[in-house]
């Protein structure tokens, strides 16, 4: 650490530090007139960072040469590939991940950059895999840092951290998963105690990140902050029908929602609103992508359903995929209520409530 230190410049010209997620880490970080930076958790070293370009603490750059034998300052992916002479995987952003002995390399290029000289901004040495943790840089992200509410005692404040992360996702500038618990409804559901843990999650869309708000019954409230794939992995419990935890008011407003139905897995969602039914197919748009179309049933489709039940719809939903309803001469182009922008989300909400506890996903999570 001394010699990293003193090869850096010796006194760093930015000192920040901030607890991160609860229970709490102690996040440190050192940033050198260099252009170098050391990371910190609880005092220990998590990412050493060797900046290329100019940074608002740094004039100018460190040559990378001067640290990786081989490598300069314009590298390109290719070059670094060349350089560390290991496997890689695809990082957080722009980023490239090379595997080391004992470690990690984490090159950043500009959004979308790589192939170009110039596009490296910089590479970061890190002990843990960068696909299995957030970046130790992003511990300051400006949009979701601050998420986290303690009280005069330092516990959490869950209605002001609920309200905090409430007034990211209203200002878009946080996404929140439709495939947990909903954050107007993460006090009572904990509060209830119906659930072991009941968990929201909200991305960020500055670093990322995924924070995940979680409400347990027999322990202290946790808040951490985790990858995409990371996130997606953690343990995720059916929630209980409204009936069981809501107030008057939720429970009213739930009768008045969307409900599941029936389903056929990776295939179709039957889900009623208000006595109507809609159906949520899935189908292919290309080898490399696919999404689902909602179509209010006609009362043709009703009476063969009323007829053929499971079996109909499943024969329903392989003519919408066949008829490839993302194209403007399709038959269900017309009657796709996704293909609307103005409408389109709400109805991509309702139906991910709707079938919030059916999903692949989430029965998948239920088994593991």
């Amino acid at each position: 650490m001394r010699r990293l230190v003193e090869a850096f410049g010796g006194v760093p010209v930015e000192v920040s530090e901030q607890l991160v997620g609860e229970p709490a880490v102690r996040s440190r970080r050192l940033s050198y007139p260099s252009g170098g930076e050391i990371l910190m958790h609880d005092d220990a070293v998590v990412a050493v960072v060797l900046h290329v370009v100019p940074t608002p603490f740094a004039r100018r750059g460190l040559d990378l040469s001067d640290w990786v034998a081989g490598a300069r300052n314009r590298a390109t992916f290719a070059d670094l590939k060349a350089v560390f002479g290991t496997s890689w995987t695809f990082g957080p952003g722009s980023s490239r991940c090379f595997a080391l002995d004992g470690g990690y390399a984490r090159a950043e290029f500009r959004p979308f950059g790589g192939s170009t000289p110039g596009d490296l901004l910089g590479v970061a040495f890190t002990a843990d895999n960068p696909r299995q943790t957030t970046r130790p840089e992003d511990d300051d992200c400006p949009t979701c840092s601050g998420l986290l509410v303690r009280d005069g005692y330092g516990a959490v404040d869950v209605d002001r951290t609920i309200a905090e992360l409430a007034a990211g996702v209203e200002a878009r500038v946080l996404s929140e998963s439709s495939a947990h618990v909903r954050l107007a409804d993460l006090a009572l559901l904990g509060a209830s105690g119906l659930m072991e843990r009941a968990e929201s999650q909200v991305a960020c869309r500055t670093c990322q990140r995924v924070a995940c708000f979680t409400l347990h019954r027999d322990s202290c409230p946790t808040f951490g902050y985790y990858p995409t794939d990371e996130a997606r992995q953690r343990p995720l419990e059916a929630i209980p029908p409204v009936e069981s935890w809501g107030d008057a008011d939720r429970i009213a407003a739930a009768s008045d929602a969307m409900r599941y139905v029936d389903h056929e897995p990776g295939a179709w969602f039957l889900v009623e609103k208000q006595g109507i039914l809609y159906l949520d197919a899935r189908y292919v748009v290309s080898s490399m992508a696919d999404d689902s179309a909602l179509l209010r049933l006609s009362e043709s489709e009703l009476e063969a359903y009323r007829v053929g039940g499971h079996d109909y719809l499943s024969q329903l939903a392989r003519k919408i995929h066949d008829g490839s309803p993302h194209r403007e001469d399709s038959t269900f182009y017309p009657r796709n209520l996704y293909r609307d922008p103005e409408t389109s989300r709400a109805f991509r909400d309702e139906v991910s409530a709707a079938i919030v506890n059916h999903t692949w996903l989430a029965e998948h999570r239920r088994q593991a």
